[in-house]
């Protein structure tokens, strides 16, 4: 199979080769590339007779795109979004939408943990006093104020709980932190292995010294973590999002930190991507900025989460090349 299949790829071209299994047999299918951010018109030139789409996980799909691409079965997420298709445009026309549910859990919750402990150790001003030589001036600051905490000290709330904040619950059994979440839906299941304690989202913020967001990106879901909701936070509380930068309101976070009444974020993602030097986050006081530890969006993005999500897209042409349904679709009618 494979013989007269077309591909569109949107996204770096270099990644589908670097990260197919090597059962793929690529070059049985015409495989035609895209940019992202490239404009409809040229997606459809290069793809209007495509089978299957493999796009990035922040490309745009659009009505438009998916009109124009009359052959089109399959569109696939590169990894687990899907926020930036258009899929009930595919929807009306039976076209499937498919993402790498679950591919980068483990990778994310890794960062996760990753930002928890670097802002519970300090690690932002701690690397920079070592730089400029400061070092036993440092750690007797830390001796005398006692600042520095352990993980097995916090409760650690989870605001959502599917695939990546399970297997963060899971993580932090190592490290012995109580763990309670609060979920749109209680999942019991999962309570009793992973040791977690179901509670409101009032009892999430008041208890939790450190709240990791893990809920998705839709209207209802933009700027959850407002003034109000930060306000509610346990006094000194830490938050950490590894999720989607919209999730947060960059300007109330500021007010937060700036207050004293949160000690810190850890932000993988933030408001505003691709990030500019004019973001709020960047253009706030030093004593603000000293308090958030910044990544760029790497949480998911290993080189095993990627391998994983292109067997993933592969299992999946392969399904539909021969009749099947594909695995992990986001827009069953």
């Amino acid at each position: 199979m494979g013989k007269n299949v077309k591909i569109l790829v949107i996204g770096k071209e270099g990644r589908l080769a670097q990260y197919a299994p090597k059962w793929a047999q690529m070059e049985d299918y015409d495989i035609s590339y895209v940019p992202m951010g490239s404009p409809d018109d040229a997606a459809i030139e290069a793809g209007r007779d495509a089978d299957f789409m493999l796009a990035d996980a922040m490309a745009k799909v659009s009505e438009n795109l998916i009109a124009n691409m009359p052959k089109l079965k399959m569109i696939h997420s590169e990894g687990v979004g899907f926020n930036f298709f258009d899929i009930e445009a595919a929807r009306k026309r039976h076209i499937y939408v498919c993402n790498c549910k679950a591919a980068n859990a483990g990778a994310v919750a890794e960062q996760t943990l990753l930002l928890m402990l670097g802002l519970l150790r300090d690690v932002v001003n701690g690397d920079a006093q070592f730089r400029k030589g400061g070092q036993i001036s440092t750690k007797e600051n830390y001796m005398i104020n006692g600042s520095l905490r352990e993980l097995r000290e916090c409760t650690v709330g989870l605001l959502g709980f599917g695939d990546i904040a399970q297997a963060t619950a899971r993580m932090l059994q190592a490290f012995g932190a109580r763990v309670i979440y609060h979920n749109r839906t209680r999942r019991q299941e999962p309570e009793s292995e992973l040791k977690v304690t179901y509670v409101s989202q009032n009892e999430l913020l008041s208890q939790s010294d450190i709240i990791s967001i893990h809920l998705n990106s839709n209207e209802e879901t933009y700027h959850t973590v407002n003034e109000k909701f930060l306000m509610s936070m346990k006094k000194g509380a830490y938050l950490v999002n590894t999720a989607r930068g919209d999730l947060v309101d960059s300007k109330a976070l500021i007010k937060a930190i700036e207050s004293g009444h949160i000690a810190g974020a850890g932000l993988d993602t933030v408001s505003g991507e691709p990030v500019g030097l004019d973001n709020p986050l960047l253009t706030a006081p030093d004593e603000v900025k000293n308090k958030i530890i910044f990544s760029c969006h790497i949480g998911g993005i290993t080189g095993g989460a990627f391998r994983r999500c292109h067997e993933m897209f592969w299992e999946n042409v392969k399904r539909m090349e021969r009749g099947e349904l594909p695995e992990r679709v986001v827009n069953m009618w």
